[in-house]
């Protein structure tokens, strides 16, 4: 399960974009001076506080009290949302592929459809992933994260099968000065390291399953070790068989959203198979995608509500059905969703849509990973206020202080870097560049408006009707004015005016009524602060 949230051959792709082959030089860096020391903190927190069914949310409750630790499983969680948005639209790109045998999704979808398509696929995972049981989700896993390996490695393997022919490198020159950086202190090259962080985190989501596994505290080490030794395996071996069959000097513009079928296209035509390991892979994506959705959605739903003190939440985010689901959790999370795709929208093509919902999980992904720092040097500073962990990583205490910062200062560092928009023409470089700061600024103001609502309620309801009435009416107003400029400027961009301003208006109006009558219902008790 842990490994389907770590790594895949999608990952290897994005910064391969980035980089070319200088990615094989960063991701040996990454591995020693990253990602080793991150899964193996991992790996002592969860030793630590075995006990604890919250994973990160509990670490930094019980090393920094209540108030942090609420504020570490809200942002953890939120930030976790725009790769929600971004697997999901990698299961549209999957089925594009399934379905046409190419990756032009422009042409066939366009931004509208690719949104609808892309919301309907969350909002029906987001509504049945509570079905899913600890089982059910292992065995997701185990299919989708093993045949991912499988594909990488198959990958790797005819890459050097068909180099031991003769078969020819597309990349050139490809000597030892190829992999290294011309240009390593340039902002344009230190903001894609982000993307690596992105890449590489995320085992510590498996923290809340620990107390599944036979011996957790002295499996749950062997599990991440394994992992870090499969994520070096799979990335560097990985991107030096993508400078074989791309030229890394002239890279397709749309590489990370269909870079992965591009590859697998290309060494199966070499082969003599035509696009049979293209639909092989696009199959596998299509499972391995949703096994991350499933994962991802029930894992932080764990870490978010498992261990929050409730005084900090507003009643109806406490609020459980009768299957003791967070019923109004599930909403929020499609709202925000709803919203990162409209934001996302503004944007001219689909290409550009992707590519900006990367570089947002490379800013706001190594942010909620310093979270697993803090709590990591506030348990090495003071040992005599928590549990032995049976596993210790770095048994002196200062060189284990020492990392601790180093992780935790990179990681910070490589967060504000990512801000800069890596991906962007001069046409959406503005675009891109509020987008990348509006956002994570929505995620800290709305973390702080929850214990401020919750306060409020304290001593009755947070807001009289007249401001929850204003509240809807903003929103609606931002939601009308996002949906009409993508519908504009998609699908109906050909059309005759009288057509497309016809269809807005019809869709606005609907949007009105479904707002009002909410609004209405709410007046009777069905939507009020205390349901």
């Amino acid at each position: 399960m842990d490994f389907v949230t770590v790594i895949g051959f999608d990952d290897i792709i994005y910064n391969f974009q980035n980089q070319g082959l200088v990615a094989v030089t960063s991701w040996v860096l990454m591995t020693f001076l990253y990602v080793l020391p991150y899964n193996l903190i991992v790996a002592h927190m969860g030793s630590t506080f075995a006990e604890r069914g919250g994973g990160i949310t509990s670490w930094m409750r019980e090393t920094n009290g209540d108030t942090v630790g609420y504020y570490a499983a809200w942002f953890y969680w939120i930030t976790g949302l725009p790769y929600v948005v971004d697997v999901a639209n990698s299961v549209v790109i999957s089925l594009g592929w399934i379905i046409t045998g190419n990756g032009n999704i422009q042409a066939h979808l366009g931004n509208a459809w690719f949104g609808i398509t892309t919301a309907a696929i969350f909002v029906v995972f987001i509504w049945i992933q509570h079905l899913f049981k600890n089982k059910s989700l292992e065995v997701m896993s185990t299919i989708g994260g093993g045949a991912m390996f499988i594909m990488t490695v198959l990958f790797v393997v005819m890459t050097f099968v068909g180099l031991a022919k003769g078969n020819p490198i597309a990349t050139h020159p490809f000597n030892f000065k190829a992999f290294l950086p011309k240009d390593f202190f340039s902002l344009g090259f230190l903001s894609t390291f982000g993307l690596f962080v992105f890449a590489m985190n995320g085992s510590e989501l498996a923290a809340p399953y620990t107390a599944d596994m036979k011996h957790p505290a002295k499996d749950f080490p062997k599990a991440l070790k394994m992992i870090a030794i499969m994520t070096m395996f799979l990335t560097l071996l990985g991107t030096f068989s993508l400078g074989v069959y791309f030229n890394a000097h002239k890279l397709p513009n749309d590489l990370k959203m269909n870079g992965s079928y591009y590859a697998f296209l290309r060494i199966g035509e070499q082969f003599g198979l035509g696009k049979s390991l293209m639909y092989l892979f696009a199959g596998v994506q299509g499972i391995y995608m949703l096994a991350q959705l499933a994962v991802i959605l029930d894992a932080s739903t764990r870490v978010f509500l498992s261990d929050v003190a409730k005084r900090f939440m507003p009643r109806q985010l406490t609020k459980k059905n009768s299957d003791g689901l967070p019923i109004n959790g599930y909403w929020m999370t499609t709202i925000l969703c709803a919203l990162i795709m409209a934001l996302g929208g503004l944007l001219p093509k689909i290409n550009d849509i992707f590519n900006w919902l990367l570089n947002l999980n490379g800013i706001v992904s190594p942010a909620s990973t310093c979270f697993l720092f803090w709590a990591y040097l506030m348990v090495r500073i003071h040992p005599e206020r928590f549990p032995k962990p049976s596993y210790t990583y770095l048994k002196n205490r200062h060189v284990a202080i020492f990392v601790g910062a180093w992780m935790l200062g990179i990681t910070a560092l490589l967060a504000l870097l990512g801000f800069f928009p890596t991906d962007a023409t001069a046409d959406t470089f503005a675009l891109q560049l509020a987008m990348n700061i509006i956002v994570p600024i929505g995620m800290v103001v709305l973390g702080f408006m929850m214990p401020w609502i919750a306060k409020r309620q304290q001593s009755g309801n947070a807001f009289k009707p007249a401001t929850w009435n204003l509240i809807t009416i903003v929103t609606d107003v931002a939601l009308i004015a996002l949906v009409s400029y993508g519908l504009a400027t998609s699908i109906l961009a050909s059309a005759p005016n009288v057509l497309k301003w016809g269809v807005i208006l019809v869709i606005d109006v609907i949007m009105v009524a479904v707002t009002l009558s909410a609004t209405r219902n709410g007046r009777h008790g069905i939507v009020t602060e205390e349901n």
